[in-house]
C-alpha cells in the first residue's frame, strides 16, 4: 500500500547539498577520525546546546554509558531511570556495570515522576538517569532537587531532545552530564550512528575524551580501561552541515504539533498534554486502549504511525532478572501509545488529513 503520509521520511531535503558538500570535504581531506570536523562539531554544537563542552562518541547508548563510568559509578551502584524509553537507556547502566532501578512515570510528562523517583532511593544509588521521553523534558528542577538532597549524580538522557529546555534552561545544563543520539530518526540526525555527551565540566570532559578513545593519553599509551566509541569525520560534517536548520526544524516541529492538538480536540483520543514549553516533538504520541485497531484504520486510510515504545523496559527479556517495583502508568502507556506522523517536511495538509482520519475512527467499545 502507498501511504499518502508516511510515518517518516529520512531522505535529505533542503538540507542535502550542505550534506553533499559535507561529505567531498571529508574525502577531499582523508582525515576520518579524530580530526577538524569532529572538533568543530563539539564546539558547535555544545554551543548551540547551551552547554561548555561536547564529547562526540558513537551512539546515544555509549554517551549513557560512559558518562556514569566517568563519573566512577559501576559495579555495586544503582541507577534509578525511567521504565519506557528504548531499551538502551537500561542496557547502558548494565555496560556501565551499574544495576538500573525503575521509577514510574507521571501520567501528564510521560516522564519520571520525582516522587517515585525518591521512593525507589536506596543506599545504594548513585544516580539519577531520567530521560526526555518524545521531546518533552523531564521534571528537571524536582528531580535535581531531590538528586541534591539525597547527593546523587544527575546524567540526563537526551538522546530524544535536542535544543529542548526544562523551566526555561536548556536540557544538560541539570546535571553533570546529558547524552545525545544522532540516530537517523532523531531531531538532529546524522546519515549513521552518532552521539555526544554535554557537560559543563572541564576535567569530565577531558576523561570522557579519554574513555572514548580507549583510555590513551597518547598514542599507545592507555592510563585507564577505555572504549573504542568515536564519533567519526563523516558523521561529524554531516551533522555541521545540519545542525544551522535544527532551530527552524524544530520551531517547525512545534508549529505542527500546536496543529495537531487544535486539530485533535474532541477526537476518540487521548493527546499528552505539552507540560513543558521546552517541549521539541520528537515524537507525537496520542494513546487508546484499542491502539491495534487505531493503527489498523490509520492503515487503510493511508497513514503510517509507529509505537514508541510497545513494552515497558522491565519486562524486557535482558532486564527481567532485575527486581523491579511496580510500574503500572509505564505499562498502561506501553499497551496505549501510537505515535502519529510529525517531522519537519510534513505539511500542513498532511496533519489535518491524519487528524481527520482520527476523527472517522470509531473505536470498537464505541460501537459495541
Amino acid at each position: 500500500m502507498t501511504l499518502r503520509v508516511p510515518f517518516m521520511s529520512l531522505l535529505p531535503g533542503p538540507d542535502s547539498n550542505a550534506i553533499r558538500e559535507a561529505i567531498d570535504r571529508v574525502i577531499a581531506r582523508g582525515w576520518f577520525i579524530l580530526g577538524p570536523e569532529l572538533t568543530a562539531f563539539e564546539e558547535e554544537f555544545a554551543t548551540a546546546s547551551g552547554g561548555r563542552h561536547a564529547v562526540g562518541v558513537g551512539t546515544g547508548t555509549d554517551a549513557i554509558a560512559l558518562s556514569l563510568r566517568a563519573l566512577g559509578i559501576g559495579p555495586g551502584d544503582e541507577v534509578i531511570t525511567a521504565p519506557l524509553s528504548a531499551a538502551y537507556t537500561a542496557l547502558a547502566v548494565l555496560m556501565a556495570g551499574a544495576t538500573p532501578v525503575f521509577a514510574d512515570l507521571d501520567p501528564n510528562r510521560l516522564t519520571m515522576d520525582p516522587a517515585a523517583t525518591e521512593a525507589a532511593i536506596t543506599p545504594r544509588t548513585a544516580a539519577i538517569l531520567p530521560v526526555h521521553l518524545y521531546g518533552q523534558p523531564a521534571d528537571m528542577v524536582a528531580l535535581q532537587a531531590i538528586a541534591s538532597r539525597h547527593n546523587l549524580a544527575v546524567v540526563e538522557d537526551a538522546c530524544q531532545s535536542h535544543l529542548a529546555t526544562a523551566a526555561g534552561r536548556p536540557v544538560g545544563a541539570f546535571g553533570a552530564a546529558a547524552a545525545f543520539s544522532f540516530y537517523p530518526t532523531k531531531n538532529l540526525g546524522a546519515l549513521g550512528d552518532g552521539g555526544a555527551i554535554l557537560t559543563n565540566d572541564s576535567a569530565l570532559a577531558d576523561k570522557l575524551k579519554r574513555l572514548r578513545n580507549g583510555g590513551q593519553i597518547d598514542r599507545y599509551r592507555h592510563l585507564e580501561f577505555g572504549v573504542n566509541s568515536r564519533l567519526d569525520e563523516m558523521q561529524a560534517a554531516i551533522l555541521r552541515a545540519r545542525l544551522p536548520f535544527l532551530g527552524r526544524w524544530t520551531a517547525r516541529r512545534r508549529e505542527l504539533a500546536r496543529r495537531y492538538r487544535r486539530a485533535l480536540e474532541n477526537a476518540p483520543v487521548t493527546v499528552p498534554p505539552e507540560v513543558d514549553a521546552g517541549h521539541v516533538y520528537h515524537l507525537f504520541p496520542v494513546l487508546t486502549p484499542e491502539r491495534d485497531h487505531l493503527q489498523a484504520h490509520l492503515l487503510q486510510a493511508g497513514v503510517g504511525t509507529f509505537v514508541h515504545y510497545p513494552m515497558s523496559i522491565p519486562r524486557q527479556e535482558a532486564l527481567k532478572h532485575l527486581p523491579s517495583a511496580p510500574c503500572p502508568v509505564a505499562e498502561r502507556i506501553a499497551s496505549e501509545v501510537c505515535s502519529l506522523p510529525l517531522h519537519p517536511n510534513l505539511a500542513d495538509a498532511d496533519v489535518d488529513f491524519v487528524a481527520a482520519a482520527v476523527h472517522a475512527w470509531k473505536a470498537p467499545s464505541a460501537t459495541g
